[in-house]
């Protein structure tokens, strides 16, 4: 199998056997293709694309033909549910991401929801994935970061001093500090700096919600309900069919729910103070869009990270978030700041690059440092996850539907799914992306004709260089005259939806 010029054959031998796909009567009667509620909703199928960042809007987060592209793509394979990529609730620069947080937004996403109910003959479900992100910045360069951002205070001093073994630099001009860094060795910058301060040099500044210090994230449980509540409300009067919470991975709201949350304010510590923000976020959103409306989170089941929170708290979690009136709770894993790889200089630090990124988004490979016998791959592998999380959801005496995500990549694996009661719905991202008519390919009996996916994770690498998102097995794929077919992205080398499919007649 070769790609461009990539040859691919020895990826394809690892991917999920699947020894037949099902006929179209089969599918008719499966459980996947059945009709599911959330909340007041009506989903025609139990099929689910999750949010993915594709890079196609505006630098100031308005929604372009190439998101419009985007969407209608998936739209066309008639997912039950499609949510759209997380979208910012400030109205703050964020680079080419979608934003809901001022009124001049809503046009061009009500354009999307149009665009989407006429690609599907609307039989798709959209939804809105809105999220808070505080601030994270690019490592900088060794010189600029001790010229510049470096603060210069008496405990530096003391610390430069005794590594030195010189008290006359605890007394030192600041510039004379800043210039005996910006020459030191790495073993003396390690001794001398304090932890953030060697983070921030390292990797580059980040926010926590534990920086307390600073008014703005003391008062981020004053600030963000009413915040995620007006997003919430544009995005009804946009026409989405509901909304979910972005509460996973390596963001705010995350960050609140994490065992790694030591704020001693009443929202961090405690479970029950972890989940206070969240919960009251949950009551202003629902307050402001009423009871009728769709809306659901994505949180994670576990966050893979030393000292982070793990399924126990997940499912306690789930539950709280059941009691308090979500209409359907999307279970992740992974993806978070605190193991991720060092970056470049010049570049920020990326959630999916260190351990638990790489169970977040697990590729062929993930488990190669392991025995053959002890191998899982990445092939449901978060299933357990979801499954844990609907037992307690269902223990508290709450039916509200679980979505369950990762390696997805076979009828017959979200129907065993279905089956076992592991989850309500079953969602598909990388495969979607691969081959976006799959689900219905499925359903109608043309299984076979499933472009399937490697999980390389080639799409990733290029999220990872906020490069727009395609997929290795079609953004290649040429005309006649040798050029890439289709709408074309800014490198003018890769289509960026993937190719057509019709069923055959008849």
């Amino acid at each position: 199998m070769a790609v461009g010029n990539r040859d691919l054959r020895g990826v394809a031998l690892r991917q999920l056997p699947v020894e037949r796909w099902p006929t179209r009567e089969e599918a008719a009667a499966s459980r996947w293709f059945s009709p599911v509620k959330i909340g007041g909703l009506n989903l025609s199928e139990r099929t689910w694309v999750p949010a993915m960042v594709p890079w196609r809007a505006t630098e100031d987060g308005f929604v372009t033909p190439e998101v419009l592209a985007w969407y209608e793509r998936f739209a066309i394979g008639q997912p039950g549910g499609l949510v759209l990529e997380a979208t910012g609730i400030r109205d703050v620069p964020s680079g080419p991401l979608l934003r809901i947080g001022h009124d001049r937004y809503v046009e061009g996403l009500a354009k999307l929801v149009e665009t989407v109910r006429r690609a599907s003959n609307g039989r798709t479900k959209v939804f809105i994935q809105i999220i808070d992100f505080l601030n994270v910045r690019r490592r900088p360069a060794k010189d600029k970061f001790f010229a510049r951002h470096l603060v210069v205070d008496d405990t530096l001093r003391a610390e430069l001093a005794a590594a030195l073994g010189d008290s006359r630099w605890s007394m030192a001009p600041e510039g004379d500090v800043r210039d005996a860094l910006g020459g030191a060795d790495e073993a003396l910058i390690e001794r001398v700096l304090a932890p953030r301060a060697l983070e921030a040099y390292r990797f580059g500044y980040r926010e926590r919600v534990t920086d307390t210090h600073l008014p703005h994230v003391a008062q981020l449980p004053l600030q963000l309900p009413g915040l995620f509540a007006a997003a919430a409300e544009r995005a009804k009067t946009a026409g989405f069919d509901g909304v979910e919470l972005h509460f996973a991975h390596a963001y705010t709201m995350a960050s609140f729910l994490s065992a790694t949350n030591t704020r001693t304010d009443g929202y961090g510590t405690t479970r029950e103070g972890r989940a206070r923000l969240p919960l009251e976020v949950i009551a202003e959103v629902r307050g402001r869009v009423g009871k009728d409306y769709a809306l659901g989170c994505r949180f994670l089941g576990d966050e893979v990270i030393d000292g982070g929170s793990h399924v126990e708290d997940a499912a306690w979690f789930g539950a709280r978030f059941a009691e308090a009136g979500l209409d359907f709770l999307s279970v992740s894993k992974g993806g978070k700041f605190d193991d991720a790889k060092q970056p470049k200089v010049g570049e920020a630090v990326y959630p999916y690059t260190g351990p638990s990124g790489h169970e977040c988004m697990p590729t062929i490979h993930v488990d190669d440092a392991l025995p053959e016998s002890e191998r899982r791959g990445p092939f449901g592998r978060n299933v357990q996850l979801s499954a844990e999380i609907r037992r307690a959801v269902r223990a508290a005496g709450f039916e509200t539907p679980v979505i369950a995500a990762g390696g997805i990549c076979s009828f017959w694996q979200a129907e065993e799914v279905l089956a076992k009661g592991e989850a309500d719905l079953v969602a598909s991202a990388r495969q979607a992306l691969a081959d976006p008519d799959w689900f219905k390919k499925s359903r109608l009996g043309f299984g076979h004709e499933i472009r399937r996916c490697l999980f390389t994770n080639y799409c990733e690498a290029l999220d990872q260089r906020h490069k727009q998102v395609t997929c290795q097995l079609w953004d290649r794929e040429l005309t006649s005259d040798g050029n890439p077919s289709g709408l074309l992205a800014k490198d003018g080398k890769r289509r960026l939806v993937a190719p057509d499919w019709e069923p055959p007649p008849g």
